[in-house]
């Protein structure tokens, strides 16, 4: 049996990470944070959804939203928006899911955190191993080592019709190994016209030489969504039969996703080694955007390569160096289609026109050197580094450019809303020094500090899927200057890691009134994060990860009439606590209650709307009934509370939102050997 908890690691094992170097390494000796959600946790949990799983870790504040689909959120507001999803990279073994200028809101889907080994999760832009995209922060999904002989068989059972199979068997030859993890999902779900079909398959293989070491992996995802959009009406979640419903039956989600990687390192000698990974992504998908007038069909798609590579030597026995080149090249494509006419005003029905909005497609390429120095005496370690990346564009419009019909009619009222600009290319250059230090007070405190820039190039579909009169989006990248510095440490049994923060992000791709795309905005970001685990007695433990912020705008715009220079940015929740305490009343015996608070927060950036917050309690028990059977049982929302996973306001419908599951359960057998 794994530890039931973080307290029941002991005291000579500490905390492994791959997420902050591309070797494994203990996570304490950085300059950053690098939280994890571990296998015991996984196992207790058994997550449905990836919201489960980080709201385990402090500043995370992701949003449910109807089967799969989610907003991120990491030490920032929600985000929101076709680039958004550029602020935070997500990843599965290191690999990031997109390529960089093709980000996806909800793309952590296509991760197998079902069936993880643990999540990682390193805060702010703190690593030069990572470039455009972890603005504010990296989400990576670790999956098993399947090459081992063991094997693993289970079922989950809960409300409103969700069950899900999972088989992992390896096989251990000696030098070589090869393995598999599986799973099987299917949920009709608690609303109406809503399920979820989803497959996830990993493939590992394995090979050990002298002074080579090879790991290969696959991935390969489908999901198969019928899905339920906003309900609308002040707090219409509070009303079961409203909550139930849905107001877009139409609406679906088709995705399928496969990567493919390599990873070969070399020991070359006691004070040298090399780790490269070359990748291959192939994914596509399709979906209704219920959320737009005239609910036209997306259709996008991504196929490309890339390489990782990283060069570790130690110069002297206080001196290091680190550095690499990664490379990527994709092609993505992206088309838009109405096939009924809109429905709604005179205004609407004339500038949202039948037929063909969007079809363009778009060769990235991008280059990023890196390098970072260590020195390392006594008490100290102090790192300095940089990223330099160059991201290339080169757009190829299918269709008329402008803001016409796709035959080339006009629209009235000045206009079609969609806009297409002709054929072109945009490349963007970046910069981001990292300095970081750290110093061990004692045996089991550290103190840290480290200064840093991220950044993010423009996505793809905000420059070149604009609207109304503007024909060139000519944007700079978003940029970030973080400041932080905390304390880790181990007091016999109380583990913690104690964090502050402040960000100030430049060039903030936004709408603007005009519906232009345009990168003059800034904002605010600045928190205390706490996470801690204590086990108090033999046979009762406490975690808590929590975090308060303030998310704002820092930049002079009208919305609604109100400037929101010093507005809270909107669904930026300050407060965000979990705590668990968990029980042994046996040694193979465990109960843990959760309880999960969401502050109030704005759902408009003019801060005239909002959103009261909840607090939800979930409990969660396994036995174990033989060495290899174990049961588990779970109830959530054990107070049967009505809430919203995510609430918003919107100019045209008002308040709307995603309602939260009335009290459910799961009941789960595995049988590992």
């Amino acid at each position: 049996m794994w530890p039931a908890s973080a307290a029941d690691v002991p005291d000579d094992i500490e905390r492994v990470t791959t997420t902050g170097s591309r070797f494994a390494q203990p996570s304490g000796s950085q300059p950053v944070v690098i939280s994890d959600v571990n296998s015991a946790e996984l196992a207790l949990t058994s997550p449905v959804h990836i919201e489960q799983v980080l709201k385990y870790i402090a500043g995370a504040g992701v949003q449910r939203g109807n089967g799969q689909e989610y907003l991120p959120a990491l030490r920032s507001q929600v985000f929101t928006g076709a680039g958004a999803c550029g602020g935070l990279l997500t990843a599965e073994d290191g690999i990031p899911l997109r390529a960089a200028g093709f980000c996806n809101i909800n793309e952590l889907f296509e991760a197998h955190t079902e069936m993880a080994q643990r999540v990682e999760v390193l805060k702010g832009p703190g690593s030069p191993l990572y470039g455009s995209n972890a603005v504010h922060g990296v989400i990576n999904v670790i999956t098993p080592d399947t090459t081992q002989d063991a094997g693993l068989l289970g079922v989950d059972y809960g409300s409103y019709g969700y069950t899900r199979a999972k088989f992992r068997q390896g096989k251990d030859f000696g030098r070589s190994g090869v393995g598999i993890n599986a799973s099987v999902t299917r949920n009709s779900g608690y609303r109406e016209e809503e399920s979820v079909h989803q497959e996830k398959v990993n493939l590992r293989h394995r090979f050990d030489g002298q002074q080579i070491s090879l790991t290969s992996g696959l991935t390969y995802t489908n999901l198969d969504q019928e899905t339920a959009g906003y309900i609308t009406g002040f707090e219409s979640y509070k009303d079961s039969a409203i909550a139930s419903s849905n107001e877009n039956p139409e609406a679906f989600r088709k995705n399928r996703s496969l990567r493919v990687w390599t990873n070969a390192e070399w020991a070359l000698g006691e004070d040298r080694r090399v780790s490269v990974t070359p990748y291959v992504r192939d994914q596509d998908m399709a979906f209704r955007m219920h959320f737009l007038p005239g609910t036209p069909l997306e259709e996008n798609a991504q196929r490309g390569m890339g390489i990782q590579s990283l060069y570790e030597q130690s110069l002297s026995e206080t001196w290091g160096l680190s550095m690499g080149v990664d490379a990527e090249y994709t092609d993505g494509s992206l088309t838009q289609f109405q096939d009924t006419p809109t429905q709604g005003s005179d205004f609407l029905q004339a500038t949202v026109p039948e037929g063909q909005h969007y079809d363009y497609d778009v060769e990235a390429t991008l280059w990023a050197p890196f390098a970072s120095l260590r020195w390392q005496h006594e008490a100290w370690q102090v790192t300095a580094g940089a990223r330099y990346e160059t991201m290339h564009y080169d757009y190829t419009n299918n269709m008329l450019a402008g803001r016409t019909r796709d035959d080339g009619s006009t629209c009235g009222f000045g206009g079609c809303r969609y806009s297409r600009p002709p054929s072109g290319t945009d490349t963007y250059h970046n910069l981001s020094p990292k300095f970081g230090v750290s110093y061990q007070l004692s045996a089991h405190t550290q103190l840290y500090a480290n200064l840093s820039r991220g950044y993010r190039a423009p996505q793809a579909t905000e420059l070149y899927r604009l609207q109304r009169d503007q024909q060139v989006a000519e944007l700079d990248s978003e940029t970030a200057t973080n400041a932080e510095f905390g304390v880790k440490g181990r007091v016999q049994a109380f583990t913690y890691t104690l964090s502050a923060y402040h960000m100030r992000k430049d060039n903030v791709i936004f709408r603007d009134s005009d519906f232009f795309n345009v990168s003059d905005g800034e904002s605010r970001h600045r928190g205390i994060e706490i996470e801690l685990d204590y086990r108090f007695s033999t046979q009762w433990d406490l975690a808590l990860a929590a975090s308060h912020a303030r998310h704002t705008y820092a930049h002079d715009q009208l919305s609604g009439g109100v400037n929101i220079n010093g507005n809270d940015i909107d669904t930026a929740p300050r407060n965000l606590v979990n705590a668990r305490l968990g029980w042994n009343p046996l040694p193979d015996t465990r109960v843990v209650l959760e309880w999960q608070h969401m502050d109030d927060y704005y759902t408009d950036p003019e801060n005239q709307h909002s959103y009261a917050g909840h607090d939800l309690l979930h409990v969660r028990a396994s036995a174990s009934l033989t060495d290899g059977l174990t049961a588990y049982v779970r109830v959530l929302n054990l107070t049967d509370e009505a809430y919203a996973e995510r609430a918003d306001f919107s100019g045209f419908s008002g308040d709307r939102y995603f309602p939260g599951l009335p009290r459910h359960g799961m009941v789960s057998l595995e049988y590992r050997w």
